[in-house]
């Protein structure tokens, strides 16, 4: 599709001042401080938001003001502040920290080696989510330059995101007089389900992280020897997953990890499914011969939105396959993964699978869950007719097509904390995280043509929040 004449100034500016500086971005090693626990001394985070900072100082907006807060001991955070001319206030979300490298990437490129393909930017953060600084800065910019109003704008980046966001409330609380309070939050770190068309995220499923250590002996002895009589610590681990896991449907079991699907949620389902088809699954790197459990659209929709699902995400105590002799191991360690209905409590839970999996273990065996993570999820408060009209028009503009909502399968805590800290507030959820952009994994990359056009609707929908806060004044 050709770029319509309206966001051709929005493309010139991706292409010569954003690029260029997300490329700059991408090389900065700045992963999230759970994966860096040594980020203050290494510098990488406080490298990445001086990047930032300095761009935005070199693009500097009429009246901003910048300026990078650091709370004691606490990852910093970029704050910038655009008087506008509405009486509402637009609260745009972002965040600069990274995951870690991860294997796989394809020959040639690399977590920290930015490389431009096929219209796509490669690297690690460019889209999840380095690039939601300069884009809403090319909002602002295209606002002015075409005359056209808008509401004060906050613009929060934090560097704690990809560990859960634990820095955040702190900085919630003490910018709190300078934020003010919000009626509308635009959050630029979710994903879309295609690049076709502008899509809002309408939840996000909580999550509940942690290990399960099963202990049989105090060491490991001969496997020809002890087989038969000491019961294998793997096995003892299996038989507690099933405790909360059909092994045969990954269905979980439980009233404390369900919850009911709002029918607003469930016909949105079957739209997209209607919209994407098979890309659904397709999406996802099967190996031949591999197809999704189930196979209806709409269900599987739902099931990464709103359904519990595990997955066992790391293990210790075993050993490297040409290391592993034949020995009965003394202890399998697992690491377990939970993503949670959006509306579930996280902490009430985690207790509860705490609880299910220590009590009464097979054998007499030590068992131990211990969990480092509880987060809640997200679900939407009812969309103002105000912001559907101004998605569904931003779509049609940019797009030729309508705007979409689907609720993302992922966890983004501090969506949770956003929606308690501004209930009064709408909430415009997006991204760029399409179909094998791949955040976390290898291979991540920004689609570029797809964020000049989300750049363009997001400058649409804050012209109309200003409109919106006319007729309200």
């Amino acid at each position: 599709m050709t770029l319509p004449a309206v966001t051709r100034g929005i493309a010139q500016f991706w292409d010569d001042s954003i690029v260029p500086s997300l490329v700059e971005y991408i090389r900065i090693p700045a992963k999230s401080p759970h994966f860096d626990p040594a980020w203050e001394k290494n510098g990488y985070i406080d490298a990445a938001v001086e990047h930032a900072a300095a761009w935005c100082r070199g693009n500097a907006i009429p009246g901003m003001k910048l300026e990078i807060v650091r709370l004691p001991g606490k990852t910093p955070v970029l704050l910038v502040e655009v008087p506008g001319e509405g009486n509402g206030t637009v609260l745009v979300y972002g965040h600069l920290d990274k995951q870690p490298e991860m294997s796989g990437w394809r020959e040639g490129f690399g977590p920290w080696s930015p490389l431009l393909e096929d219209g796509k930017l490669y690297g690690r953060g460019g889209a999840d989510d380095g690039y939601a600084v300069f884009c809403a800065f090319a909002v602002i910019r295209h606002l002015r330059e075409q005359r056209r109003a808008h509401g004060r704008i906050v613009i929060l980046i934090e560097c704690c995101e990809e560990s859960g966001s634990y820095d955040l409330p702190a900085y919630l609380d003490a910018l709190e007089a300078r934020i003010g309070a919000p009626d509308l939050v635009v959050g630029l770190d979710s994903g879309c389900g295609n690049y076709d068309q502008l899509w809002g995220t309408a939840s996000l499923r909580g999550l509940l992280n942690g290990v399960l250590t099963v202990e049989v002996l105090s060491e490991g002895v001969h496997s020809g020897d002890a087989s038969g009589v000491v019961p294998s610590s793997f096995r003892i681990a299996r038989l507690l997953l099933d405790r909360l896991e059909d092994s045969a449907t990954g269905a979980i079991a439980g009233p404390v990890f369900q919850a009911a699907i709002p029918a607003e949620r469930g016909e949105q389902a079957r739209a997209a499914a209607a919209v994407l088809g098979e890309e659904i699954w397709r999406k996802f790197p099967f190996v031949p011969g591999m197809r999704p459990s189930p196979t209806e659209l709409e269900t599987l929709i739902l099931n990464r939105t709103w359904r519990p699902a595990l997955s066992v995400i790391g293990a210790e105590g075993l050993p490297p396959a040409p290391s592993a002799g034949n020995v009965l191991r003394p202890k399998t360690s697992l690491v377990l993964s939970l993503r949670l209905p959006p509306t579930v409590p996280a902490e009430r839970a985690a207790r509860e699978l705490k609880s299910l999996l220590e009590n009464n273990p097979p054998y007499g065996a030590r068992v131990r869950f211990d969990y480092a993570q509880a987060a809640d999820g997200w679900n939407a408060p009812p969309t103002e007719p105000w912001l559907k009209t101004a998605l569904e028009k931003a779509s049609t503009a940019h797009f030729g097509k309508s705007a979409m909502w689907m609720g993302e399968g992922g966890t983004i805590p501090f969506m949770a904390m956003l929606g308690a800290k501004f209930p009064q507030a709408q909430f415009l959820i997006t991204g760029v995280l399409g179909p094998h952009s791949n955040a976390h994994g290898p291979n991540e990359f920004l689609h570029i043509e797809y964020s000049k056009r989300l750049t363009a609707c997001v400058a649409d929908v804050l012209a109309a929040h200003a409109g919106r806060s006319k007729e309200g004044r």
